[in-house]
């Protein structure tokens, strides 16, 4: 930066601001708002641009720099999961028949019952290939004959658990099916 006799100037560090009245080999003397007479080097000393500061009036290259610093300096926010939510199944599957069917008038109810488990096992397949660790099972209550042949279903593998899913959430027709991710299935 250059300064020429008549700047106004900041020291660096020093609560002093004055005029430039002598330059002496990259030596700056400035008079203060007191009278008295200063020297500083050139790295001790800041020029005052203008007065738009202090007059409200922004330049749109100031205002991008400022926005750009904020941005750089903004940090970065993780979204907060609540204790409740981080332990509920990721994957539901409704198999309830009019779920997964268009029309259920020409199946006969041992059909009916083998598209839910051909269903149930379809989704279970895929959470495991996807490491989805939790899924529900909305089954209803009924007879209970689809809650059986799905725990049936469900002790062919060595790598899940399987209980009754949140009595809150769902009543008593839900399981819930935990999946270990490191171990594989037996047929």
């Amino acid at each position: 930066m250059s300064f020429n006799i008549g700047d106004y100037v900041y020291v660096l560090d020093e609560a002093l601001s004055g005029v430039i009245i002598k330059i002496s080999n990259s030596i700056f003397t400035i008079k203060d708002q007191d009278g008295f007479e200063l020297s500083f080097s050139a790295s001790e000393i800041v020029k005052k641009e203008d007065d738009s500061l202090s007059k409200g009036v922004f330049s749109s290259k100031s205002i991008r720099k400022v926005l750009l610093e904020k941005e750089l300096n903004k940090k970065k926010t993780l979204k907060r999961v609540k204790p409740k939510d981080r332990f509920q199944p990721s994957m539901e599957v409704d198999l309830h028949i009019h779920q997964l069917v268009k029309s259920e008038k020409h199946l006969t109810s041992h059909d009916k019952k083998l598209i839910q488990l051909d269903t149930a096992k379809h989704k279970l397949e895929f959470a495991m290939q996807k490491k989805i660790q939790k899924i529900v099972f909305i089954h209803g209550v009924g007879d209970g004959t689809l809650k059986l042949e799905l725990e049936y279903l469900f002790k062919r593998y060595n790598n899940l658990k399987f209980y009754d899913a949140d009595y809150k959430k769902y009543g008593q027709g839900a399981t819930e099916v935990y999946i270990y991710q490191n171990i594989k299935p037996h047929d």
